[in-house]
């Protein structure tokens, strides 16, 4: 059941008048695999959610409860991913915040207001960046489950593509398993590059093609 101190932003910001109120948050920030994905979600005014909580603290089965019940009270639902590549390129901290720009975007309605979670986004749109935002905000917990089960089901297609490495499982975090198995058949196009072990499993690939090369030339 939803503490209903999840309200207390929404409903302060509905006294001054403001309706669409977008919440922010991403997910994939940890893992050694897959993309990072953010959500913003547009709840209808007033709207009360039994199942909506913050992402972490619940299992799959309430998380997919959960999130049938946001798409029967939202408004609008924005979606953004930011790739491994883009991960490896810009590092992550830059690559979620581009994720939750995009899930902006993606929604049907201008929101007048956005409550992010922990970010600071400047968007041109009047923010409250709130730390643990996922359990202070109903619209942030929200996107919250958005973020995760979108992501969740994108590493579900990936165990498909790669079933050695179990990601229906890890979903792609650190796992003690999921580290063994990278080292055991490597890395994947989906693993990223600037994450530990693979950043050191790369250096010793390019190690060791310098001493052949070396040794080919001498």
């Amino acid at each position: 059941m939803t503490d209903f101190n999840l309200y207390q932003y929404e409903e302060a910001l509905y006294e001054k008048g403001i309706t669409y109120i977008a919440g922010i948050d991403e997910a994939g920030r940890g893992p050694l695999a897959g993309p990072v994905v953010a959500a913003a979600v547009i709840l209808k005014k007033g709207a009360k959610l039994k199942y909506v909580d913050d992402s972490k603290k619940l299992s799959e089965k309430q998380r997919e409860k959960a999130l049938k019940e946001i798409k029967e009270n939202a408004l609008a639902i924005g979606i953004g991913i930011s790739s491994v590549e883009e991960i490896d390129r810009i590092n992550i901290y830059r690559a979620a915040r581009e994720a939750m720009q995009s899930a902006i975007k993606q929604l049907k309605i201008k929101p007048e207001y956005l409550l992010i979670d922990a970010m600071p986004i400047d968007i041109g749109i009047p923010s409250d960046s709130i730390i643990k935002g996922d359990q202070k905000s109903i619209s942030i917990a929200a996107a919250s489950i958005v973020a995760k089960t979108t992501r969740d089901m994108y590493m579900l297609e990936m165990d498909k593509v790669f079933p050695k490495y179990n990601f229906k499982q890890h979903k792609g975090y650190g796992t003690k398993e999921h580290i063994e198995l990278i080292k055991k058949y490597g890395y994947t196009p989906i693993h990223r590059k600037t994450y530990e072990p693979i950043k050191s499993m790369i250096k010793e690939e390019l190690r060791k093609k310098y001493e052949e090369h070396t040794l080919f030339n001498e």
